[in-house]
C-alpha cells in the first residue's frame, strides 16, 4: 500500500485544515487507519484512528473535540479535519494503515504502511 498525505500548510491559530491521505496499490477498506504527528525534536505521537470494521474512531486527548477522522473507502482516502488549531499542533502529520490489534491504535508499531508526511505549521 502506498500512501500520499496532503493538505498541510501554514495557518493562523484558531484556523482549520483538512488533511487527506490517498492510498494506492491495494484497497484499504479492510485496514485500520491512523494519523500521527511528529514535531521537531519530539517522538511521533498518535493523533487519531479509525477502524476498518465498524468505523470506530479514536482520538488523542490533545485533539479530541477539535479534530475528526473520516474515511471514504470508495476513494481510498482518509481525512483528518482539524479545527481551532493551536501552535502546539505544529508538526509533520503522517497517515498509516495496518491491521491493528484492539486497543493498540495509538501505537506506532501497530501500523505497517506509512505515508511521507505533510507539514502543518500553526502561527500564533
Amino acid at each position: 500500500v502506498q500512501l500520499q498525505a496532503s493538505g498541510g500548510g501554514l495557518v493562523q491559530a484558531g484556523g482549520s485544515l483538512r488533511l487527506s491521505c490517498a492510498a494506492s496499490g491495494r484497497t484499504f477498506s479492510s485496514y485500520d487507519i491512523g494519523w500521527f504527528r511528529q514535531a521537531p525534536g519530539k517522538e511521533r505521537e498518535f493523533v487519531a484512528a479509525t477502524s476498518w470494521d465498524y468505523g470506530s474512531t479514536y482520538y488523542a486527548d490533545s485533539v479530541k473535540g477539535r479534530s475528526t477522522i473520516s474515511r471514504d473507502n470508495a476513494k481510498n482516502t482518509v481525512y483528518l479535519q482539524m479545527n481551532s488549531l493551536k501552535p502546539e499542533d505544529t508538526a509533520v502529520y503522517y497517515c498509516a494503515v495496518g491491521r491493528v490489534p484492539y486497543n493498540r491504535y495509538a501505537h506506532v508499531a501497530s501500523y505497517d504502511y506509512w505515508g511521507q508526511g505533510t507539514l502543518v505549521t500553526v502561527s500564533s
